[in-house]
C-alpha cells in the first residue's frame, strides 16, 4: 500500500536534519554512493568512527570526524547552492532520544528503560541515517492505522475470516499483515523478530507477535500494540487461524508447498517457514520474483524463524536501495533496529538497575563474560575453563594474578592493548551454570587488584517459554551490553543480541576441536563485525535457479569467523 498519505503528524521528533531535505534526498538514493567516491572508501573507513563529536551546524545535530569528511566531501563537490545536510550523524551523545532513532510519544514511566537506557550504556559510535529515522516514523503511522483496535484491522480479520472466491486484489487491501511466531530461545527469538521487523518495514506490512504479553519487552510503537489479539471467544476481532504454533515445514498452506504445487491459487494467508530446517522451496522467499508476485498479493504471512534472516533481506533485488538508504553503514542493523526495539520492561529494568547499582556502577572498568556450551561443540568445563584464562589475560581484559601491574604490561603480547591496571574492574558472568564465575571469583580472591565477580543467575538447563527465565536472561542481555570489554561465545545468539545493543565488537572463544579447547594463543579473536551470524542462509542463487553461495553474492556479505557455514552483514 502506498504510505505517502500516511505520514506520521504527531508532536515533531527530533531528527538529524531537517525534514525537507530528507524529502528531496529520498529520490536521490545515490548520495551516499556519490559522497563516498568523492572521499575515497579507505578515508572513510579510517574516519568515520572518531570518538570525537562536534556539532554539524545550528540545528542540534552532531557529527563524528569521520562523518563530517563525508558531509564536507558532497558540499564541496557541488549541490548548486543547496544548503548540504547530513548523510548520516553520530547521535549526541546526551539525546535520550538517539538522534531521533526513538520517538518522543510515549508517557516514559510506561517503560522506565526506553528513554533511560542511555544513561548506562557507552554512546553508540555508528552513524544514523535520517532514511531509517524517516521509515521508523512512517512505520509508527502504518501501525497506529492497521494495528489491533483499529477499524483497518477488524476489516482485515474480516476479509480472512471470509475471503472472495478470487482472492484479494492487492490494490484493494487496505492493510497487509506480518505474523510472526516465537520458536527456540529468547536470544533466537530477537534475532529473528527483529529479521521480521525489517521486512515489514520494507513491505509495508505490520508487524504483529503472536505470544503473550509476558513482561519481557515494552511495546516499541507508540499508540498501538504489537500483539496479536488472541482469545478463546470467537469473535470478529480473534485471529482466526489457530493452532499457529503447529504449523510445520511442508504444511499445505505453507510457501514451499504453495510453490511446489503445479496449480498455485492465490489465498488470503500464507505460512513462511524460516527455521533452520527449511527446504528448498521455502528459500525462494529470499528470490526476487517470489516477494514481486505470490508474495505481495497475499495480505496475510505468517512466519516462524529461528534465525538472524536479515542479511537474506539484502539479497533480493527489490530492497537493495532502500536498504542502501537506511543503512549507509550495513554492519550496524541489529544495532539501530535492537536499540530500537527492545526495550526491558519495567519489572526487567528493575532487575537490571538492581544489578547494576550493586556491582557495575561503582567499577572503574566493566567486563562481561558469556559462556555457552553447546552440545554439537563438545568441551569439558575445566577444558573451557582454562580457554577463558587465556583469553581474558592474553589479552590483557583481566590481570594475571601474582604478576605486578608493571611486569604485566612489559610481558604482554599485544603491545597495542597495554594498559595500567586500575582496581575497581567488575566482571558480570552470564552462563546456565555458576563453575567458571566460582573458579574465576576464587582465583582473585586475594589479590591486591579488586576484581569482583558476579552472576545474576545459573539456571542449569534452558527451559524455551519460561517467562521467567526469559526475564533474567534479557536482563543478562542487558547488562552485558553496559560492559566496557566483553567475551562472548563463538555462535552464540545471547552474545550477539548484547554485543549488537552494545555497539561495540567482542572476544570471541573460539569454537573447541574435537573436545579441545584451541591452543592459549588462539584462545579467543576479536568479531569482525558487531553483526550476528545468520545460521541458515539460502545459498541459492535465484537467477541461475540453482545451487549459491550466499557469502560470495554480494561483497557486504561473507561467511562468519565464529559459524562458517553461516553469513553475516559486514562493511
Amino acid at each position: 500500500m502506498d504510505l505517502k498519505g500516511n505520514r506520521a503528524h504527531s508532536s515533531p521528533w527530533r531528527v538529524v536534519a531537517q525534514r525537507r531535505w530528507w524529502r528531496r534526498a529520498a529520490a536521490r538514493p545515490t548520495v551516499l554512493v556519490f559522497a563516498a567516491s568523492v572521499v575515497g572508501v579507505a578515508v572513510a573507513a579510517a574516519v568515520l568512527f572518531g570518538a570525537r563529536w562536534t556539532p554539524a551546524a545550528g540545528d542540534g545535530t552532531w557529527v563524528s570526524a569521520g562523518v563530517r569528511v563525508v558531509l564536507n566531501a558532497v558540499s564541496d563537490s557541488g549541490q548548486h547552492g543547496a544548503a548540504a545536510r547530513p548523510v548520516a550523524t553520530v547521535p549526541d551523545p546526551s539525546d535520550r532520544l538517539l538522534g531521533g532513532l526513538l520517538s518522543p510519544d510515549f508517557d516514559e514511566r510506561s517503560c522506565l528503560s526506553r528513554y533511560g537506557v542511555a544513561g548506562y550504556r557507552r554512546p553508540s559510535m555508528h552513524p544514523l541515517s535520517s532514511h531509517l529515522v524517516s521509515a521508523l516514523r512512517r512505520y509508527e503511522s502504518l501501525h497506529r492505522l492497521c494495528g489491533p483496535g483499529t477499524p483497518a484491522y477488524a476489516r482485515a480479520v474480516q476479509r480472512l475470516r471470509a475471503p472472495t472466491t478470487n482472492g484479494s486484489d492487492p490494490s484493494s487491501e487496505e492493510c497487509s499483515y506480518l505474523v510472526w511466531t516465537p520458536t527456540a530461545g529468547l536470544g533466537n527469538q530477537i534475532l529473528s523478530l527483529t529479521s521480521a521487523f525489517l521486512y515489514a518495514v520494507l513491505t509495508d506490512r505490520t508487524l504483529l507477535l503472536h505470544r503473550a504479553g509476558d513482561d519481557v519487552f515494552c511495546e516499541p510503537f507508540p499508540g498501538s500494540t504489537w500483539l496479536l489479539p488472541t482469545s478463546n471467544n470467537d469473535d470478529d476481532t480473534t485471529f482466526p487461524i489457530r493452532d499457529i504454533k503447529r504449523l510445520t515445514i511442508g504444511a499445505p498452506e505453507s510457501l514451499g508447498s504453495v510453490l511446489g504445487s503445479s496449480s498455485a491459487q492465490q489465498q488470503p494467508w500464507m505460512y513462511v517457514h524460516l527455521r533452520h530446517d527449511y527446504k528448498a522451496h521455502d528459500r525462494l522467499f529470499f528470490c526476487d520474483d517470489v516477494q514481486a508476485g505470490l508474495l505481495r498479493r497475499v495480505p496475510w504471512l505468517v512466519t516462524m524463524a529461528d534465525n538472524y534472516f536479515a542479511p537474506g533481506l539484502f539479497l533480493v533485488p527489490r530492497f537493495e536501495a532502500q536498504l542502501a538508504r537506511m543503512f549507509p553503514r550495513r554492519d550496524a542493523v541489529f544495532h539501530h533496529l535492537g536499540r530500537y526495539l527492545f526495550h526491558p520492561s519495567n519489572t526487567v529494568w528493575g532487575m537490571v538497575t538492581r544489578y547494576h547499582g550493586s556491582y557495575f556502577a561503582q567499577a572503574h572498568e566493566r567486563v562481561g563474560v558469556q559462556v555457552r556450551m553447546f552440545k554439537w561443540a563438545p568441551i569439558s568445563v575445566d577444558e573451557l575453563y582454562a580457554q577463558i584464562l587465556s583469553c581474558v589475560h592474553r589479552e590483557n581484559i583481566l590481570p594475571v594474578p601474582g604478576i605486578s601491574s608493571n611486569k604485566q604490561a612489559n610481558t604482554t603480547t599485544r603491545s597495542s592493548r597495554k594498559r595500567t591496571w586500575r582496581k575497581g574492574k567488575a566482571v558480570v558472568f552470564a552462563s546456565l551454570y555458576s563453575d567458571f564465575s566460582d573458579r574465576l571469583r576464587d582465583l582473585y580472591d586475594k589479590e591486591e587488584e579488586v576484581v569482583s565477580v558476579f552472576q545474576p543467575s545459573h539456571l542449569g538447563a534452558q527451559h524455551f517459554g519460561d517467562r521467567a527465565q526469559n526475564q533474567k536472561a534479557f536482563a543478562e542481555m542487558t547488562l552485558l551490553s553496559f560492559a566496557d570489554v566483553a567475551v562472548t561465545t563463538a555462535a552464540s545468539t545471547f552474545g550477539y543480541v548484547s554485543q549488537g545493543l552494545a555497539g561495540r565488537r567482542p572476544w570471541v572463544l573460539a569454537r573447541p576441536d574435537h573436545g579441545k579447547a584451541p591452543p592459549p594463543g588462539s584462545a579467543c579473536r576479536m568479531a569482525p563485525t558487531i553483526e550476528p551470524c545468520f545460521h541458515s542462509p539460502p545459498n541459492y542463487d535465484c537467477r541461475a535457479n540453482a545451487r549459491g553461495d550466499s557469502g560470495k553474492t554480494v561483497r557486504y556479505i561473507r561467511h562468519c569467523d565464529d559459524f562458517p557455514q553461516g553469513v553475516q552483514l559486514v562493511e
